[in-house]
């Protein structure tokens, strides 16, 4: 098993924990973890775009000029791509860019990332995260303790002073355990894990 040292919120080191090897130390599959990225990033799309192609624009329903004898070149529309305010070609159109991606395929991916994260020291494991009260300050103060200066805190429970102190924070963002995906761990810099959320990501996805 892999095993990381265990730090408190001054920094300093107060134990080790060991890791489980088939959710922290797979074969990362670079694949799978660029299409979950592609797949995240692809739902996100509105697929809302819309341009009118030459029959959807209006006017244009007479020939400009003759045929021939004028000096131009012969034209059958002022709705042509060619004419300023004329259709586009190939116009986008409303449409879902979403894809599936197997829970198999999910797992393995979310997995690869974690192992990644761990392999390049960029997973730091933290007792606990307990604040008295809402304020930036200390939390910002526990992020340079542990000299992460970008990083996604990873959280077993929801904890409002914990999320609220960090939502100013411009390169720091919180997740609850059952809301990581590969997107954010890849990234979100340093990944900071509660002891609590390390264990429960291990039952989940052990």
């Amino acid at each position: 098993m892999a095993q990381v040292s265990v730090f408190n919120m001054d920094g300093k080191e107060v134990g080790k924990l060991d890791l489980n090897d088939a959710v922290f130390n797979v074969e990362v599959n670079e694949h799978l973890v660029h299409m979950a990225v592609v797949q995240q990033l692809a739902n996100l799309r509105q697929g809302t775009q819309k341009a009118k192609t030459r029959s959807e624009v209006s006017g244009g329903g007479r020939k400009p000029w003759r045929q021939k004898g004028t000096g131009h070149a012969r034209q059958g529309s002022t709705r042509s791509p060619q004419w300023t305010g004329g259709g586009v070609v190939f116009a986008p159109v409303p449409r879902d860019y979403s894809f599936k991606l197997n829970k198999k395929e999910k797992r393995a991916a979310l997995k690869s990332a974690l192992t990644s994260r761990l392999q390049a020291d960029k997973l730091i494991v933290v007792d606990e995260l307990k604040f008295d009260e809402i304020k930036t300050k200390n939390f910002a103060n526990v992020m340079s303790n542990l000299k992460v200066d970008k990083g996604l805190v990873v959280l077993a429970e929801n904890d409002a002073n914990v999320v609220l102190s960090a939502r100013n924070l411009a390169n720091v963002d919180t997740t609850l355990v059952g809301e990581i995906n590969v997107y954010d761990i890849m990234k979100g810099g340093v990944i900071v894990l509660t002891k609590d959320a390390a264990k429960k990501i291990e039952e989940v996805y052990a």
